[in-house]
């Protein structure tokens, strides 16, 4: 069992940055791969990044390619989204998720393949 928390969502205006972090408590950190998802009101919810478990392999979403970046620090059991140079679609609610895995490279897109999710910290992008 792991629980997760989200926070540093709030109002930003575009061209702003901000960082978003995710707090883990329960098992081992290190044997998560973790994830970031958002969800617009009327909107699917999609993806945004994904990092491995130790940190070595990330992937993102087209749409947030050289504006986000996502890390991890193990030690502190907590997964960070720097978000910069951001839009207005970027306005949603956001999500960090996780799975447990022993593949440590290992990265998803798919939220199903996610087995735990934390509750969401809004993001609200004006101007």
């Amino acid at each position: 069992q792991v629980q997760l928390v989200e926070s540093g969502g709030g109002l930003v205006q575009a061209g702003g940055s901000l960082r978003l972090s995710c707090a883990a408590s329960g098992q081992t950190f290190s044997s998560y791969a973790m994830g970031w998802f958002r969800q617009a009101p009327g909107k699917e919810r999609e993806f945004v990044a994904g990092i491995s478990w130790s940190g070595g392999s990330t992937y993102y979403a087209d749409s947030v390619k050289g504006r986000f970046t996502i890390s991890r620090d193990n030690a502190k059991n907590t997964m960070y989204l720097q978000m910069n140079t951001l839009k207005l679609e970027d306005t949603a609610l956001y999500y960090c998720a996780a799975r447990r895995t022993m593949d440590r490279i290992y990265v998803s897109t798919a939220q199903n393949e996610y087995n735990y999710w934390g509750q969401g910290t809004q993001v609200t992008i004006s101007s």
